[in-house]
């Protein structure tokens, strides 16, 4: 069977608060709104690639990472290159992340958005 025509058109956050993690998306990636139907739904276009969106959840709950055995595991994360990481962390911090204790390697930080969606920091 040929391959059918199929293009990722985008990645899709569930959360419990759709314009809360829209708007930190907003602030952090500085990427525009293209899309918006509150309270359920809101995308972010890229500018070049996939966007970014987000869906109500109201039975929402977070991931953990790193995973443990009695919580929801991290089952997708985002990958933000940078090219200087402690001023990114802190401008990420500045607009409503997190710092997880935890740090696999020197040349990445894991945070976490504000509905708890890790993602990584990492130098290119």
């Amino acid at each position: 069977m040929d391959r059918p025509d199929l293009s990722l058109s985008g990645i899709v956050l569930d959360t419990d608060d759709v314009q809360m993690l829209s708007e930190f998306y907003i602030r952090l990636l500085g990427w525009e709104l293209t899309q918006d139907e509150l309270p359920g739904w809101r995308k972010l276009g890229a500018p070049a690639g996939p966007g970014l969106s987000f869906q109500l959840e109201t039975n929402y709950r977070p991931p953990v990472w790193p995973a443990g055995t009695d919580r929801t595991p991290m089952q997708v994360h985002l990958d933000i290159q940078v090219t200087d990481l402690a001023p990114a962390v802190a401008f990420a911090q500045e607009c409503g992340a997190v710092l997880h204790d935890f740090q696999p390697q020197d040349d990445v930080r894991v945070l976490s958005d504000p509905s708890g969606h890790p993602f990584c920091l990492f130098l290119h």
